[in-house]
Order: C-alpha cells, then sequence, then structure tokens
C-alpha cells in the first residue's frame, strides 16, 4: 500500500507566515488613524439615532432623509479632511496646546525666587 510522504519536520512544501503584524500600530481603516476612526464611526452612529428619534416624532421623511444624508456627507468630509491635516496625533496635538498657558504668572518678585529662606508661605 501507497503511502503519502509527511512533510512535518520538513521546510519543503511550507508556508511562511508573519505573526503580529499590527502589534504597537494604531487602528486604521480606509486612511482613517486612531482617534478620527471614534470620531468617524460615534458621528454616524449619532447621526443615525438623530434621524431615528426625528422620523418618530413626526418630521417629514424626505427631511428626515436629507438631513441624514447631508449630516453624514458633512461628518465624512470634515472626519477625512481633519485627518488628512493634522494626522494621526495632530488634533490631539492642537487641543493640548489650546489648554496650556502661554505663559507661566508667579507673583512673587524675582529676588524671592532664589532666596534660600523656607519660612515663605504657601499660597
Amino acid at each position: 500500500m501507497w503511502q503519502r510522504p509527511s512533510y512535518a519536520h520538513s521546510s519543503c512544501n511550507m508556508a511562511e507566515y508573519s505573526i503580529n503584524k499590527g502589534i504597537g500600530r494604531s487602528p486604521e481603516f480606509k486612511g482613517l488613524k486612531s482617534m478620527y476612526l471614534f470620531v468617524f464611526a460615534g458621528g454616524l452612529l449619532a447621526v443615525f439615532v438623530i434621524f431615528v428619534v426625528m422620523y418618530m416624532a413626526g418630521v417629514g421623511q424626505w427631511t428626515c432623509i436629507a438631513f441624514g444624508v447631508l449630516s453624514a456627507f458633512l461628518l465624512v468630509w470634515g472626519t477625512f479632511h481633519l485627518n488628512a491635516r493634522f494626522g494621526e496625533y495632530g488634533l490631539m496635538k492642537l487641543q493640548a496646546r489650546g489648554s496650556h498657558p502661554r505663559y507661566i504668572i508667579n507673583r512673587r518678585a524675582f529676588f524671592r525666587l532664589f532666596s534660600r529662606n523656607h519660612n515663605t508661605r504657601s499660597v
């Protein structure tokens, strides 16, 4: 009886797979990276919920459809525009820069900053 050869320990006909290709990388879908991807998904979910609420409240069908299509288009365009303009971490850096003071205010006199007297009262 004929038996097939076993390639269990041989490198012949073995496919090589690269494992863990995306470890450490941020999530990406169709060019949207990390934060923009979540803004995009959350925005589309919010547009859908508003569309359903408007429709159930009795707003006209075509008005609801027009609102949904227009707001979804603006969301898609805006998200891809911000992704292209600021990059993966640029929008977070812009928000951080807005919350950071331009200069630090210190009310102590200049010569008191460098004095060795530690008996100053705390504010």
